[in-house]
C-alpha cells in the first residue's frame, strides 16, 4: 500500500463509517450504527465537504446552516434530539468537543475489529495507545463560544490533505457525493404522508334524495329535543320559586318580631312532654 493511501480517509455515507489510517500506519475503521451516530457522521461529513468547497483546512460556522443541519437530524437522525436552533447547535458543540474525539471509549461509534474491555475496574474502553488515542482527538478543534463556534475536522494533523479525504455516496465522490446525499433525505422528507387536501365543493359528490331527507329529519328532531329541554328548564324554576324559594325580603327582622330582644341576656325554659307511657319518664 502507497504511503499516500495510508493517509486517506474515507467517510462512508452509504454504509456509515469512516476509514482512516493513523500516524502509526495504522487502519482504524469507526462504524457509526445507529440514527443519533449517523447523525454525527453526517455533521463530519457536512464540516469536510464545507472545508472543500472553500479550498482549504478552515475552522466552519455552523450558525447559517441550522436548515441543512436539521434535515440531517430528522432523517438519518430520526430526530432523536430536538431541532431547534437553540438546542441542536448546542448538541452538536458538545459532541463534537467532547463525545467524538474519545477513541477509547466510543461513544458516538462502534470501532470495527476491537471489543470493549475491563479498563483497571472502571468500565469497559477499547484499547489504544495513547498516541492512537492523541492522533485521533486531534482530528476535533473547536473554537469559540455560544453562538461564535467554529468547528474543524484537522487532517493536516495527520499529514494528510484535503485531496486525501474522500466523501463518498452511492457511486460518487466528494462534492456530488455529498448533494445527491442530502438530495436522497430531501425526497425522504418530501415523502412523508400529508393530510389530504379539502374537497372542492364542485367536486363533492352530492348525497341521495334520501339521505338528504334523513339528514334534515334527524336536525328537526334535534331541535325539538332542544325546545323541549328548555321548557323544562322553565317550568322547574317556576315550582322552585312557588315553593322553595324565600325572598330576601321575608326574613325576619327586629321591628317585624312580637317581643323584641332584651337589652339583657335570658334563657328562656321551656316545658316537655312525656309522649311516652312509662311515668317514670315525666321527671325528665
Amino acid at each position: 500500500m502507497e504511503e499516500k493511501t495510508k493517509q486517506t480517509i474515507k467517510i462512508d455515507l452509504n454504509q456509515f463509517k469512516l476509514h482512516v489510517y493513523l500516524k502509526q500506519k495504522k487502519e482504524l475503521t469507526l462504524h457509526f450504527d445507529s440514527p443519533s451516530r449517523k447523525f454525527y457522521l453526517s455533521v463530519i461529513a457536512f464540516v469536510v465537504n464545507e472545508m472543500k468547497r472553500a479550498g482549504k483546512i478552515t475552522s466552519i460556522p455552523l450558525e447559517g446552516h441550522h436548515d441543512l443541519l436539521a434535515l440531517l437530524n430528522e432523517t438519518v437522525g430520526g430526530s432523536a434530539g430536538s431541532s431547534e436552533k437553540e438546542i441542536l447547535l448546542p448538541r452538536i458543540y458538545r459532541k463534537w468537543k467532547d463525545a467524538l474525539p474519545d477513541l477509547e471509549n466510543g461513544p458516538l461509534f462502534k470501532v470495527i475489529g476491537k471489543k470493549k474491555e475491563l479498563e483497571n475496574g472502571v468500565g469497559k474502553t477499547y484499547r489504544f495507545t495513547e498516541g492512537e488515542k492523541d492522533s485521533w482527538a486531534n482530528l476535533f478543534e473547536y473554537r469559540g463560544s455560544q453562538e461564535n463556534v467554529r468547528l474543524r475536522f484537522s487532517i493536516d494533523k495527520l499529514g494528510a490533505s484535503l485531496d486525501d479525504i474522500v466523501i463518498s455516496y452511492e457511486e460518487y465522490q466528494n462534492a456530488e457525493a455529498w448533494q445527491r446525499f442530502i438530495s436522497s433525505l430531501r425526497q425522504k422528507g418530501e415523502g412523508k404522508p400529508k393530510p389530504p387536501d379539502p374537497v372542492p365543493k364542485e367536486l363533492e359528490t352530492p348525497l341521495p334524495l334520501a339521505r338528504k331527507q334523513k339528514i334534515a329529519l334527524r336536525g328537526q328532531w334535534q331541535w325539538a329535543a332542544l325546545a323541549v329541554a328548555i321548557v323544562l328548564v322553565i317550568v322547574v324554576s317556576v315550582i322552585w320559586r312557588a315553593y322553595f324559594y324565600t325572598s330576601p325580603d321575608k326574613i325576619a327582622s327586629v321591628e317585624r318580631m312580637a317581643f323584641p330582644l332584651p337589652d339583657k341576656p335570658s334563657i328562656a325554659v321551656l316545658p316537655f312532654d312525656n309522649m311516652t307511657e312509662d311515668p317514670n319518664q315525666e321527671i325528665f
